[in-house]
């Protein structure tokens, strides 16, 4: 089977920044908590492969905690919104046209006019900034994506013949959706993970940005960015190495997310053989 170049490309580039934060459980250049104000403002060099910040600490290593931050709450916030958005399109597809299914709906239409930042500061004026928070903001937002997404995925299915056998042979809607909709489906959540998984790294360093993400000592990309947007003409690095890494983890899944696209969709599959 030939493998979708732009699959081969974003698996590349996400193994890297994930091997990085990994790697970061266990070691690290230095200690970020460590400041060396000596060292401060140092250019890229053999002791430090990507410079130091504005308080002596190793870029390298802040990049790679940040990275490990960043991929631990967007994969929380993706794992919030697909395992309740999922279940509830499964129940919408099954009772459609009801008043559940319009219920399910209208709720979807109801998050989706207040985007992850306005829930993110709704949720901070109550509880206070932090990671946590960050990620049931950015997992709310995701609920009604994968709640729609698989709703209309379920609805192309339930006409099939072989949905029709299985509810001639007894079994339950709840039974058809987990044992044949759902396995059929599975693609399109695959796909659309991959997606959301890049926004959530976006979402992340935009809440981390304005200070309502991951808060010190923990490393975060956005609040990198912050700390360096008044030093970007004395210390171009200090600002250019963690827009780099939002940037290329971003690219990297979503050209992941269009490869899995090309290699799990069966229509796409047949037109490049």
């Amino acid at each position: 089977m030939r493998w979708p170049r732009s699959l081969v490309v974003g698996a590349i580039l996400s193994l890297v920044f994930l091997g990085g934060a990994a790697l970061s459980f266990v070691w690290t250049p230095y200690d970020i908590e460590l400041l060396d104000i000596p060292a401060k403002l140092q250019s890229p060099s053999l002791a430090h492969p990507l410079g130091t910040d504005q308080l002596g600490r190793d870029i390298l290593s802040m990049i790679m905690m940040g990275a490990r931050t960043s991929i631990a709450v967007a994969l929380l916030a993706v794992g919030i919104g697909m395992g309740l958005g999922v279940p509830l399109g499964l129940l919408a597809a099954a009772r459609r046209g009801s008043l559940l299914d319009e219920a399910i709906m209208r709720g979807n239409d109801l998050i989706f006019a207040f985007p992850s930042l306005v829930i993110a500061i709704l949720i901070t004026a109550v509880f206070g900034a932090g990671a946590m928070n960050a990620i049931i903001a950015i997992g709310i937002f995701n609920i009604p994506v994968f709640a729609r997404l698989t709703r209309g995925g379920a609805l192309s299915f339930w006409s099939r013949e072989f949905i029709l056998a299985a509810r001639v042979s007894g079994k339950s809607p709840a039974r058809i959706s987990v044992e044949h909709i759902l396995p059929n489906i599975a693609n399109l959540m695959i796909v659309q993970g991959t997606i959301q998984f890049s926004l959530g790294i976006l979402a992340e360093a935009a809440l981390s940005y304005i200070g309502l993400g991951a808060q010190p000592p923990t490393a975060s990309w956005g609040r990198m960015l912050a700390d360096a947007q008044t030093l970007a003409s004395i210390a171009p690095h200090v600002a250019l190495v963690p827009g780099l890494a939002i940037v290329f983890m971003v690219l990297g899944l979503n050209l992941m997310g269009d490869g899995l696209r090309d290699l799990l969709d069966p229509r796409i599959r047949v037109t490049r053989t």
